[in-house]
């Protein structure tokens, strides 16, 4: 499948709002789902420009890495703690590995469905090229 910019963004804010509360699951696990997994950094370039005051919220907070740990962001910026604050309030246990990385249990909070076991709640679609959009399948 492949999908222009704008698609891309519609699906991976669509999908992230399907994550449970108390749940989260790794950016190529979102990319994997939306068709594209090889994309897992386009998927947080996707919740970095998220519009705020999104309605219906799009709980960005629910996606880390693949090893469980949340990204810094960079120098100067408090985006992993305000995702680590974000993420306890649900009642996910954040911990602060050997290194002072904020981590997350994946076996214990992650959330890792198939695409066939979200498609009653998600519809990922393509466009046939002329313009037509139709379902994707597996």
């Amino acid at each position: 499948m492949s999908l222009d910019s704008a698609e891309f963004h519609a699906a991976v804010y669509d999908i992230v709002r399907l994550i449970p509360a108390c749940r989260v699951t790794s950016y190529g696990h979102i990319a994997k789902l939306a068709g594209m997994p090889n994309h897992s950094r386009h998927v947080g370039q996707a919740l970095k420009f998220l519009p705020p005051n999104t309605n219906p919220l799009i709980p960005w907070h629910r996606v880390i890495g693949a090893s469980g740990a949340i990204s810094s962001r960079g120098p100067g910026t408090d985006g992993a703690q305000r995702q680590r604050d974000a993420l306890v309030a649900e009642g996910v246990e954040v911990t602060t590995g050997r290194t002072g990385d904020l981590r997350v249990d994946l076996h214990q909070f992650g959330w890792f469905p198939s695409a066939a076991q979200i498609r009653d709640q998600w519809q990922p679609h393509a466009t046939d090229g002329q313009g037509a959009v139709g379902t994707e399948s597996e």
